[in-house]
């Protein structure tokens, strides 16, 4: 089941400034539907090599990006670039990229093998080279042993991998890959990420994937791009995006914060920037025995290896990570921040780490 969406043949690009990045390179790249913007106009370089994931929620732009790119909707203006070359005319055939679809897009009647030569055949790629190249792209995705096998006759973690064999036997320059481990459990997705990373980065290949998890993204970018709103809000290798996040909503999207406000403003240890909203993350909130502000514990939510507490003080909320036996729900605590990130209108203007 391939995706047959039928796609208007593109305006050429009026752009002659392209890119020479080896990579992929979008410039102004915009796409409106149903008179609403979903693109608006964004920038990003992927150098070659480069892992960088689209991240953000639901209808922000991100996989209509990543369709733009791969050439299966026309842009509505912009310029697509990969090794420095025009290609935003070119059809998803003549683009030197390869796209994993969220659905994986397997024939059931076809064998794994079979499913893997297709676009090769498509091609008409010499039957020897299409052995050679089908048993390469099996062996590096571990499912040699199921070469014969139909998609249906194995696990979703595996068809996933037979859909990722299926876009490196093509060898393209650029790798795109639309919320590959949507599918998957909780378990299954780790594994098949850490294995998605240690293919790309063995075949040192170009690459973008699209996906809502924060997780997935912290966990196998060189650089992640938040999305919001059909625009790029920051872009960064996930330990920047982490502690430094650009604006308000990158840093609520990634990671946890609570807003610092009413008594918790007192327990803030360290000096800071003036702006009108101050946030922390959980893990620089301490419990101590006496501290500047004292709050008392509402909850206790048990994550593992860890617990969330939930601290009040007078009308105000903070939530606070701690490790090894949890305070009691009721108890009272000191309170001390550590680190914190300030923001006005919405915009990052200082901190401390």
């Amino acid at each position: 089941m391939t995706d047959t969406t039928l796609v208007a043949e593109p305006a050429p690009s009026l752009q002659t400034d392209i890119p020479t990045t080896d990579g992929l390179a979008l410039r102004g790249l915009r796409k409106t539907l149903g008179g609403r913007d979903v693109v608006a106009g964004i920038d990003l370089d992927v150098a070659k090599g480069e892992l960088v994931s689209l991240l953000g929620p639901s209808g922000c732009g991100k996989t209509t990006t990543l369709r733009m790119v791969a050439g299966f909707l026309a842009v509505d203006g912009g310029t697509v670039a990969m090794g420095g070359r025009d290609v935003t005319p070119l059809g998803p055939e003549r683009r030197p990229s390869a796209m994993v679809f969220q659905n994986y897009a397997l024939w059931p009647h076809m064998t794994v093998t079979q499913n893997v030569a297709f676009p090769l055949r498509t091609r008409r790629v010499p039957k020897a080279q299409i052995a050679d190249r089908v048993r390469a792209a099996l062996d590096l995705v571990g499912l040699t042993h199921h070469a014969t096998s139909k998609p249906t006759a194995i696990s979703g973690g595996e068809q996933q991998r037979v859909a990722l064999a299926r876009a490196i036997v093509q060898e393209p320059d650029v790798l795109l890959l639309d919320e590959p481990l949507s599918n998957l459990d909780a378990k299954l997705r780790v594994s098949v990420r850490d294995e998605i990373r240690r293919i790309q980065q063995r075949l040192g290949i170009t690459t973008v994937i699209v996906t809502h998890d924060q997780d997935e993204a912290l966990s196998v970018s060189d650089r992640i791009a938040v999305m919001h709103d059909g625009r790029i809000e920051q872009v960064a290798a996930p330990a920047e995006l982490y502690a430094a996040p650009a604006t308000r909503f990158v840093a609520s999207f990634i990671g946890s914060t609570s807003t610092v406000s009413g008594a918790f403003l007192a327990a803030v240890t360290t000096p800071s920037a003036a702006g009108d909203e101050v946030l922390v993350r959980p893990e620089a909130v301490t419990l101590v025995a006496d501290g500047p502000v004292t709050a008392t514990v509402s909850r206790v939510l048990m994550r593992g290896h860890f617990a969330e507490v939930v601290l009040t003080a007078g009308e105000s909320e903070l939530r606070s990570f701690v490790t090894g036996p949890p305070p009691v729900v009721g108890s009272t605590t000191g309170v001390r921040i550590g680190a914190v990130l300030v923001y006005s209108s919405g915009v990052l203007v200082g901190g401390t780490r």
